[in-house]
């Protein structure tokens, strides 16, 4: 290996230490220089701090330039607060300050995107959040058997989408979600309102 060679292995070396501390501005990725010269991405989990903005608002994935159908960006009068759409689903559910002030774009939301709250209004138990923007909800109930005289416990999983407004919902939090169109192969509802898990004791009783 020539010195020049070793010399730029060198540098390499500093910048991946410089970088390997500081965040991305324009995504949510933090890119390194391997000693081939190309650009290693570097995957950070959903829950991290990097994939949060400093208010608490998750940044853009999309690399396409994303808006709301509803404003148009070019107009004399726009400002940062006449620039953000959004809307009241009704039914008593108050629209989250993180839609309000956030800068996501979720085509699918029901605060923020062309999607209607109609039909049913359902309770569960997230069970999955291993998907993006998609989670899936357990609701346990009883079924009885006139032949016995007794009732039965069987559950039924509900795939539901989660906006970017709801953030922190993990496994096991409660959450009240909406019917609407259908929005993929198996998603027909849409979160509303999400209550985390609250433990007082050693042992918590479920919602059937």
């Amino acid at each position: 290996m020539s010195e020049q060679q070793t010399d730029l292995c060198a540098a390499i070396v500093d910048l991946n230490r410089q970088l390997s501390g500081n965040v991305s501005r324009t995504g949510l990725n933090v890119s390194k220089i391997s000693p081939v010269g190309l650009p290693v991405k570097i995957r950070r989990p959903p829950d991290s701090p990097e994939r949060m903005l400093m208010g608490g608002f998750p940044l853009a994935t999309e690399r396409s330039f994303q808006k709301q159908d509803g404003v148009f960006l070019n107009a004399k009068g726009v400002t940062k607060k006449n620039a953000r759409w959004y809307k009241d689903v009704g039914l008593g559910f108050k629209t989250p300050h993180t839609a309000i002030n956030g800068t996501y774009i979720d085509k699918k939301c029901p605060f923020t995107g062309n999607v209607s709250i109609r039909g049913r209004i359902l309770t569960g138990v997230v069970h999955s959040n291993k998907m993006t923007n998609t989670i899936i909800i357990r609701r346990e109930y009883l079924h009885y058997i006139p032949k016995y005289q007794r009732y039965e416990k069987r559950h039924k999983n509900i795939a539901a989408h989660l906006s970017p407004a709801f953030v922190g919902v993990k496994i096991g939090d409660t959450v009240t979600v909406g019917q609407c169109r259908p929005l993929s192969k198996t998603v027909r509802f849409n979160v509303l309102k999400h209550q985390k898990k609250q433990q007082k004791g050693s042992k918590q009783f479920q919602l059937f």
